[in-house]
């Protein structure tokens, strides 16, 4: 008796929308080149943090094979556009990761596709605050830090930062 409804259960998990390649119904168009992805795809990658936190990681973990690291992650790239590639060409209709996912593997991983793309988003936005706000202090001679510390101290060694990054955060609400 419980196993027709778990396998029922099962089953709406992972339905699949189906979707019709003639009808366009969509306001959006394909209207990029291949110049435009590559650009698109370049613009999203070289964020504060190619810029930031490159040179320390080159110093303090990867030392002369950063050049290794780097080739390691242009292949991973080719290999995410190869699957975007895939993807638009299976699914007629213009969409997203969570389009692709719904149509192609079901609902159940659209929607886990969904909320990893607000996740990732989420930690891109707050690590290029976090990367802006270093910066900015660093010019201004440290007092942002300086006075986290001394007025805001965080005692969490291990599970928090030191101190709440509040520029960091004055950033992202301005972003948001």
């Amino acid at each position: 008796m419980a196993l027709p409804k778990l396998l029922g259960f099962g089953k709406q998990l992972l339905r699949v929308k189906a979707i019709d390649g003639n009808s366009e119904e969509s306001r959006l168009s394909r209207c990029l080149n291949t110049m435009d992805l590559v650009a698109l795809g370049v613009g999203s990658t070289l964020g504060a943090g190619v810029y930031v936190l490159a040179g320390a990681v080159a110093r303090d973990n990867a030392g002369p094979a950063i050049v290794l690291s780097f080739l390691i992650a242009a292949l991973a790239s080719v290999l995410a556009g190869l699957c975007y590639a895939e993807f638009g060409a299976r699914v007629p209709k213009t969409g997203s990761a969570y389009l692709y996912s719904y149509v192609t593997v079901g609902e159940l991983w659209a929607f886990i596709t969904g909320w990893n793309l607000i996740l990732s988003y989420i930690i891109g936005t707050s690590s290029v605050a976090r990367a802006w706000s270093a910066t900015f202090d660093e010019l201004i001679g440290g007092h942002i830090e300086r006075f986290c510390r001394q007025y805001m101290s965080i005692r969490a060694p291990g599970v928090l930062a030191e101190y709440p990054d509040m520029f960091a955060v004055l950033i992202i609400i301005t972003l948001s």
